[in-house]
């Protein structure tokens, strides 16, 4: 009889490991590339964590770096895709050594100069100095596939009576952001229907917060998990972080007000004014004349509330999605190294 060769079967890594305070973002970006090249690989993921992964997928836990090392060179991935933010240079270059090809999302860290290519979403669009292995632009977000329909939903609605406004800063909110809006929010002298979102990991004591939110009318306190993206689609402003939120909100085009969550985020290019966003900076330190300024003025104001949803609308969000999975069929199909234990016939430099 003679045997019948097949070629193995390719694996794709996700590291996950440090995938809170991104709104879920990291795991919905790494499913839709997992689905995208369903039949040219195989795909794991490595968390540190219990993410909201569906059940069908294969995952491994890696709390610290040394198991993360230890996972790869136990499963020989073709291809690691790190989602896990900043990373350190010596981390990553023992990760070389242990996969043919490595891509990062979104790592501003000095580890993000040994991967192969670093594809860098949250940046936005501008003239920032990077090598050939960089790649960014807001046009590499993967918008959720559930948003052409909810923002069809939203064609041509007008502001709720009472309007609705939704309050969300992810899954920790380190700064507590949440309760300082919404304290802003308490002295607004108009009817609003307000939902606020607290992440799994929320990191203070909510009872001040329930205090406050059993005293207004309309007010509901919603814990994880829920559906951000439904939830704005459902809402008249959004109040959020400056992360992935506003990704998602220029989706649908919902009006956005963006409190940054930290420095880093007050850096970013993206969003701002001109996206159609209303960008108050950093939010420990956002008066309240300004915050409640901001949420009037597209309810006062038809024109402007068009003005930035027409702004968001046009923004080249998930034009160049199909690059990022051919970044990644790239690296699966010509490996950049060969490795102990996945031998590389032709690799290339």
């Amino acid at each position: 009889m003679i045997p019948i060769l097949t070629q193995p079967t390719k694996l794709i890594a996700f590291d996950l490991s440090s995938a809170d305070e991104k709104n879920g973002y990291p795991v919905r970006r790494a499913l839709r590339i997992a689905e995208e090249l369903a039949a040219e690989a195989d795909t794991v993921f490595i968390t540190s964590q219990d993410l909201a992964l569906p059940d069908t997928c294969r995952r491994i836990q890696a709390a610290t770096q040394r198991d993360l090392l230890s996972t790869l060179a136990f499963l020989k991935p073709d291809v690691l895709v790190r989602d896990c933010g900043n990373t350190a240079k010596e981390e990553s270059e023992a990760v070389r050594n242990l996969v043919p090809a490595v891509l990062h999302f979104d790592d501003f860290g000095e580890g993000g100069q040994a991967a192969d290519l670093v594809i860098q979403t949250l940046y936005g669009d501008s003239e920032f100095n990077v090598t050939e292995t960089y790649k960014t632009g807001i046009g590499t977000f993967l918008p959720d596939p559930r948003a052409d329909e909810l923002r069809r939903q939203r064609d041509g609605q007008t502001a709720g009576d009472p309007p609705r406004l939704l309050i969300a800063f992810g899954e920790i909110d380190p700064g507590n952001l949440t309760f300082r809006a919404f304290r802003h929010v308490m002295n607004l002298q108009i009817p609003l229907n307000v939902t606020i979102l607290l992440g799994p990991s929320y990191a203070h004591d909510d009872s001040s917060l329930r205090m406050m939110a059993l005293s207004r009318r309309n007010t509901a306190i919603k814990k994880a998990p829920h559906d951000f993206l439904s939830l704005a689609a459902a809402s008249d402003i959004v109040i959020c972080g400056g992360g992935y939120m506003p990704y998602d909100a220029a989706s649908l085009g919902v009006p956005c007000i963006v409190l940054a969550q930290s420095s880093f985020e007050t850096e970013l290019q993206f969003p701002s004014d001109r996206d159609g966003f209303t960008h108050l900076g950093l939010g420990r330190k956002v008066k309240q004349s300004n915050l409640l300024n901001a949420i009037m003025e597209p309810l006062l104001h038809d024109s402007l509330r068009q003005r930035d949803i027409d702004r968001q609308l046009s923004l080249p969000l998930g034009k160049e999605a199909d690059s990022v999975f051919e970044a990644v069929r790239y690296l699966l199909e010509h490996p950049k190294r060969a490795v102990p234990g996945k031998p590389v016939p032709d690799v290339v430099n």
